[in-house]
């Protein structure tokens, strides 16, 4: 258990977190309205009373770090193209499976340096779950007074049995083609899901060994589970590329990637 990392405190960065997952809550309780925007994505008040919240703390306690945020308005490549640091926040990623309630959804709040996200907690209001990385500190899933450190695993391509984070039934047929290659080179593979982005926290406690995600996502979405990774020593790499998703782009848009 640390107290600060990377110049941030940890402690009154997850009491906040927490806190905007209880008001995401106070919403989840009761009937609410869906509006869509203009991409066609959900947008509910929950969503927004979390991104208040949010904002509040970040602005009040850190005023000199810019801040990108789902629900903020977009800003300009121009005004943000020189930041070195900065927080990337979305208040309620998985609308959909808050409208849903199925209860996968999280907080995400990532602090990037550089391109690269070296602080980054997801919060799980429903199970009131953590996951916390602080990249050259260490990984940790947290429940009530509970820190468990999550280490580095081996990497898929070495293992016999490869446990996939993707559903069964919805298989895309570039994810299915990911799967087949896998089965080829004989492997037995099986299949974990989840909601948001604690896809990209099995991956980092070691209870799956990839995602591939060849799906659009928004930085936002993986900025915090994707320092997660990293600090628990796993990577987000590009399909293309094979190199590292790297933040603040000209187009918030990520490539297709897999978590290894």
């Amino acid at each position: 258990m640390i107290s600060t990392a990377h110049g941030i405190s940890l402690p009154e960065l997850l009491a906040a977190t927490r806190q905007a997952g209880e008001v995401i809550l106070e919403v989840y309780a009761r009937d609410f309205e869906v509006e869509y925007k203009g991409d066609d994505s959900p947008l509910t008040e929950a969503d927004q009373k979390g991104n208040a919240v949010l904002m509040e703390f970040l602005r009040g306690s850190y005023p000199e770090i810019p801040i990108i945020s789902e629900e903020n308005k977009t800003i300009d490549y121009s005004e943000r193209k020189d930041w070195e640091r900065f927080w990337l926040v979305d208040p309620l990623d998985g609308t959909k499976e808050f409208i849903k309630k199925n209860g996968e959804f999280t907080v995400n709040v990532a602090l990037i340096e550089n391109g690269v996200p070296v602080l980054g907690v997801v919060y799980r209001p429903t199970t009131e779950t953590f996951h916390l990385g602080a990249v050259g500190e260490g990984a940790w899933r947290i429940e009530g007074d509970s820190w468990t450190l999550l280490e580095s695993q081996a990497h898929y391509q070495t293992l016999d049995k490869v446990t996939v984070v993707a559903s069964r039934s919805h298989l895309t047929p570039e994810v299915e083609q990911f799967v087949e290659d896998l089965k080829s080179a004989g492997k037995e593979v099986e299949f974990l899901s989840a909601g948001s982005s604690l896809k990209l926290c099995l991956v980092a406690e070691g209870k799956a060994d990839v995602y591939p995600r060849f799906g659009p996502t928004m930085e936002w979405d993986t900025g915090a589970a994707h320092a997660v990774a990293l600090a628990a020593g796993r990577q987000v790499n590009s399909r293309e590329t094979g190199k590292a998703l790297a933040y603040n782009k000209e187009n918030l848009l990520n490539p297709y990637f897999i978590v290894e």
